[in-house]
């Protein structure tokens, strides 16, 4: 397929700018793929929809505080750096954005908060990425506490606002516990403690992976075709525990939900010949995008994405793609809000 074939319009206006309150109260679009159908609900009335025996996978990974403001040695020039992942704890080395780029070069050194914080660049990696080496006395437990005192929450900037406060527990699954993106699993910000517990009442087993978002869920693609697009690799772990109960509910025919196409793709990058899933501990680039054959979950979670995106294109792959732009074209029309702070969509 072309990316022109996923392009269509979007009025800003049904942009969220932030989450719903409480979080399951949400708008849901349900869809059935193999009806072809489309029922309009609450989130919380995913309820209706799994019982005893289904399996509901989450992705526990969780956000820190990754854009951090600080000033050019000399100049005293705002710095943006936008930290991605961590390469040597030892070492104190990470690959990061920086904006304005032009401004930074090897050699550099950046001040951050009352030079709480001091990065040397040491190496360019892309037009706007360098390696940075943080020069801190403390260990890494205490560096990341400096780092999450002074960065912003790096909600995304297709949310037109400054961060504010509360974007620090908005911006966050109530179930993140292993600290590692740049980007929230959005999919699972619909669910409340509550409604997780009404879900377990039911007899919905709830198991978790990790993988860490990186800022590449909100790179362009730019190739027409798609079998030249390169997805950055993330880092993902499934325990032998939840590849068991996947492989169990699969065995007696019971759903498994996949929450988020993060989840999703972390599934679909450990199956095993036979179909089932596998443990594993390793790095995905794994780019989904029709046609594809999916061998884990028969539900999704997930919420609505921006045009010409990949996360799109799975969703395509996932419930065909002339069903899933009559589904956005509904989605329009009923004012559904879009994007990681927007409603939720069930598929069947």
């Amino acid at each position: 397929m072309k990316l022109s074939e996923f392009s269509f319009e979007l009025p800003d206006e049904l942009i969220a700018q932030y989450p719903m309150d409480p979080r399951d109260s949400c708008r849901m679009m349900v869809v059935n793929r193999k009806t072809q159908t489309i029922e309009h609900k609450t989130f919380r009335d995913i309820l209706e929809y799994f019982g005893e025996g289904d399996v509901m996978v989450m992705n526990n990974t969780k956000v820190f505080p990754a854009r951090l403001i600080g000033n050019k040695e000399k100049t005293g020039a705002n710095i943006e750096v936008f930290l991605l992942r961590e390469l040597n704890a030892k070492q104190k080395l990470w690959d990061v954005l920086v904006d304005p780029a032009r401004k930074i070069r090897v050699g550099n050194k950046l001040f951050f908060g009352d030079n709480d914080l001091i990065a040397e660049v040491v190496d360019n990696t892309t037009s706007r990425g360098r390696t940075v080496r943080f020069l801190f006395d403390g260990n890494t437990q205490d560096l990341l506490n400096v780092i999450h005192r002074l960065g912003k929450t790096p909600i995304p900037k297709y949310i037109g606002r400054e961060v504010e406060d509360r974007d620090y527990e908005d911006y966050q699954t109530v179930y993140a516990k292993n600290i590692g993106a740049v980007a929230a699993p959005t999919a699972g910000l619909h669910f409340t403690r509550e409604l997780l517990k009404r879900l377990e009442l039911q007899g919905v087993e709830q198991t978790q992976i990790t993988l860490h978002i990186g800022i590449g869920t909100f790179a362009p693609v730019e190739v027409e075709d798609l079998s030249k697009h390169r997805m950055d690799s993330e880092y993902f772990t499934i325990e032998q525990e939840t590849a068991d109960m996947v492989n169990e509910a699969k065995r007696n025919g019971n759903k498994v939900i996949a929450v988020g196409t993060s989840t999703m793709r972390a599934l679909e990058s450990s199956v095993s010949a036979a179909r089932f899933l596998n443990p594993q501990k390793m790095w995905t680039d794994k780019f989904i995008y029709p046609p594809y054959d999916f061998s884990i979950a028969n539900a999704m979670v997930t919420n609505f994405h921006r045009p010409k995106s990949t996360l799109l294109m799975m969703i395509s792959a996932y419930m065909g793609y002339e069903f899933m732009m009559h589904c956005y074209q509904e989605a329009v029309k009923e004012k559904y809000r879009f994007y990681s702070y927007g409603d939720a969509m069930l598929i069947l």
